[in-house]
């Protein structure tokens, strides 16, 4: 594995893998599409489709599924972009206009995920569907959507860890990371004669997680007891997954005034709220009298 690498090489070197010219864009009638976009736009579609096959074997019209994908990614993208800008703000406090420049990046997916929550309790409660029911359909999709999107970060170089040397530990040139995401201990590693960081692919990680995740909601899909509880798999199941993710990458956004990892807390809490909120539904249920035919 060659020691000085090309600003476009992506390399996993002890998979003996080495990436040459890996673009972050191309160029249509000479606009400038990057790729992060195209693989999120590719998430979103398939993420759609997941929600739409799910509600259909439930029994549901599966139109319903497409009409509420209009405004879950519109009110998703600006739940993204306020999470984030909200928790960086002294990146955008003295240039307001910078925070409509979405092409620069800066969208948390946390905040995607508040916001569509939002939006479907609202569409629900105008539409006159089940909340419940409609957020156990729309939740494989939306973890299958977030493992897609995660390679998105992959062609950004973006959303790693902190200095490995594991499987799958992942080589990127200093040029094309972003300087505030190599940390002192990510930069010690950064020896005489290489222009490499090799980090954690945090990215890849979070993908798997969300794929086994998945797997495990459609598996148990048909076993589950009460209406909600799918939701509640995603809630605890991706949570548990950032937690740890999150401990390790280093473009963490914090707490103000705080060296607390925002995204961090929220896995924990979305964990712990889950496993309350499932123990305490079914306790109803076993108290719940039975009735005899």
């Amino acid at each position: 594995m060659q020691e000085m690498m090309d600003v476009t090489d992506i390399a996993f070197p002890n998979l003996g893998i080495y990436l040459q010219n890996v673009p972050k864009g191309f160029s249509v009638f000479g606009f400038q599409i990057a790729f992060y976009g195209v693989i999120i736009g590719i998430g979103v579609l398939c993420g759609v489709l997941m929600a739409a096959y799910v509600a259909k074997k439930e029994g549901m019209d599966p139109d319903i599924i497409w009409d509420f994908a209009i405004y879950a990614i519109i009110f998703s993208i600006i739940g993204a972009r306020l999470y984030y800008v909200v928790f960086r703000w002294d990146a955008y406090r003295n240039d307001l206009l910078e925070v409509f420049n979405l092409r620069n990046g800066g969208l948390a997916i946390y905040g995607a995920v508040i916001a569509a929550f939002i939006t479907l309790y609202v569409y629900t409660r105008v539409k006159k569907q089940s909340f419940l029911q409609m957020v156990d359909v729309c939740v494989p999709g939306l973890i299958l959507g977030q493992a897609i999107g995660r390679w998105g970060n992959f062609m950004n170089r973006e959303v790693f860890g902190g200095y490995t040397d594991n499987l799958v530990a992942m080589r990127l040139p200093v040029e094309a990371v972003r300087s505030r995401d190599i940390t002192a201990q990510v930069a010690a590693h950064i020896t005489d004669g290489i222009n490499y960081i090799q980090v954690h692919p945090t990215f890849l990680y979070e993908s798997l997680w969300n794929l086994l995740v998945l797997a495990l909601m459609l598996v148990y899909r048909k076993h589950k007891k009460f209406r909600g509880e799918i939701c509640l798999c995603y809630l605890g199941g991706y949570g548990l997954g950032r937690f740890w993710i999150e401990g390790i990458r280093t473009d963490q956004l914090y707490l103000t005034g705080t060296t607390i990892p925002v995204s961090q807390l929220l896995a924990a809490v979305c964990v712990a709220a889950a496993v309350i909120a499932d123990i305490v539904v079914r306790v109803r249920l076993l108290r719940r009298p039975q009735t005899s035919e």
